[in-house]
């Protein structure tokens, strides 16, 4: 498979068009059943969804999420003439959970995406990430560019290695109060918190930091003091919102409750590895054709309190093909938008 510029925009051209999620709202999808397969890749076997023929498309999810997070987007993706594979990373679902917090490092996650691409017997794949699966899939294309045609990032931009690692950063940053990466670090604090009633903590976290909870106590997964009961703190809406039906939230239940929460955790705590592993980082760039989705009331973009991160999404892509900014939309994007606009439209601001 040629990596020639008419390929790439060809890739971008299609794929991108056909990821760009349009506001309307309370729109929602019947989900129909899904083939499914395990592949086998850099030492694990991940399950995947997989629809469509064509070029691949690669669908990365997010904490904490599965597959299922891309049930509105993988069938439309594979209609327009693509084949769509939507693992569940490893440490969730029933993709295989190492144990050890270095098994979660972005050598070893970007490694799995590559192995999908080799064991699916292609050369070259899109990527589309979503949260944690955004900056999987950005470093993917950063660190091995030959084997990705384009790139969407969802939620997060690409962001090059900093001077010291993200969790120092956050610590200097937050110092004495919460944040909610922090709060992840400490093994098993997290787990005990979530794990003690499944259902409930996702439905709190999924409501909190979406559009629908802006003014939600932790919108922001940060406050200037302590918080010692996280999942307390947190809202529980009644009822939900319309973009998470019941049955979407028995699948997301069931399958935390069967696997936990400790691998999905160890990514977090595997930042400081990834300083370590990949100073390459600090310089290397995004070159396949790209874009950005996010909602316009995700906490991610204020991270930084006073710093617009979404701004500058773009800053560290030579191929930049532009933004969508989903207004009144928040973390959980390919949920609370789901609709796909497969008409041939640059990105854009969507109202």
């Amino acid at each position: 498979m040629s990596d020639t510029p008419t390929r790439r925009e060809f890739l971008l051209t299609a794929s991108m068009a056909a990821l760009v999620s349009q506001h309307v709202a309370g729109q929602s999808t019947a989900v129909q059943p899904f083939r499914f397969q395990r592949i086998e890749t850099n030492g694990v076997t991940l399950r995947c969804a997989i629809e469509g023929t064509g070029p691949l498309v690669i669908m990365v999810h997010g904490f904490p999420e599965l597959w299922y997070s891309w049930r509105h987007q993988i069938r439309p993706v594979a209609d327009a003439g693509f084949r769509v594979v939507a693992p569940d990373v490893r440490g969730y679902g029933e993709s295989d959970k190492p144990h050890p917090v270095a098994a979660y490092d972005m050598v070893s996650l970007t490694g799995d995406i590559v192995g999908l691409i080799d064991a699916l017997g292609e050369d070259q794949a899109i990527l589309v990430g979503h949260d944690w699966g955004a900056p999987i899939c950005w470093n993917t294309a950063a660190l091995h560019p030959e084997r990705i045609a384009a790139v969407a990032g969802l939620s997060v931009p690409f962001f090059q290695r900093g001077p010291a690692p993200s969790l120092e950063n956050w610590r200097n940053l937050y110092g004495n109060g919460f944040f909610y990466q922090l709060y992840f670090e400490t093994e098993g604090v997290a787990e005990a918190a979530f794990e003690a009633d499944v259902r409930t903590a996702l439905r709190k976290l999924y409501y909190t930091i979406s559009g629908d909870g802006e003014h939600a106590p932790l919108h922001s997964l940060s406050a200037p003091e302590p918080v010692d009961d996280v999942v307390g703190t947190m809202v529980d809406p009644d009822p939900f919102p319309s973009w998470l039906t019941e049955p979407d939230l028995d699948y997301f239940t069931a399958a935390f409750e069967q696997g936990g929460f400790r691998g999905p955790l160890n990514r977090y705590r595997a930042q400081g590895r990834d300083w370590e592993l990949l100073p390459q980082l600090s310089r290397l760039q995004v070159h396949q054709p790209s874009t950005f989705i996010a909602g316009a009331l995700d906490p991610v973009r204020t991270f930084v309190p006073g710093v617009d991160l979404y701004a500058g999404a773009g800053a560290n892509c030579t191929d930049f093909r532009g933004s969508t900014i989903i207004d009144g939309k928040g973390h959980w994007i390919q949920q609370e938008a789901p609709l796909l606009s497969l008409v041939l439209n640059p990105p854009r601001h969507a109202h």
